[in-house]
């Protein structure tokens, strides 16, 4: 079983960053293809970044490409997301995941364990 349980967010103004961490309890973590969706108030959940278990291939959502970083650390069971140059479209609450599926990018129905979420507010 893997907890999962993301921080780092909170609120940012327009063209700022923020680094969303992802820590995983589990002893497997490093088995699992990580990423992180989100989902905005009134709209449905969607796939920001991926990156596989040993971290050399990664994935990105159009609209975050050159902004966004996906990393992870496996010896430290985290991954990270650094965020860039944030927009007004980018507030949304962030959900980290991992799954056994080992290709990116990965839908919904590919995900084992979610956390929680973590809030990201941007305003002007």
């Amino acid at each position: 079983q893997e907890q999962l349980v993301e921080s780092g967010g909170g609120l940012v103004q327009t063209g700022g960053s923020l680094r969303l961490s992802c820590a995983g309890t589990g002893r497997t973590f490093s088995s699992y293809t990580l990423g992180w969706f989100r989902q905005a108030p009134g709209k449905e959940r969607e796939s920001v970044a991926f990156i596989s278990r040993s971290g050399g291939t990664t994935y990105y959502t159009d609209s975050v490409k050159g902004r966004f970083t996906i990393s992870r650390d496996n010896a430290k069971n985290t991954m990270y997301l650094q965020m860039n140059s944030l927009k007004f479209e980018d507030a949304a609450v962030y959900y980290c995941a991992a799954s056994v599926v080992p290709a990116l990018p990965l839908s919904e129905y590919d995900v084992t364990f979610w956390g929680r979420g973590t809030q990201v507010t941007v305003s002007s």
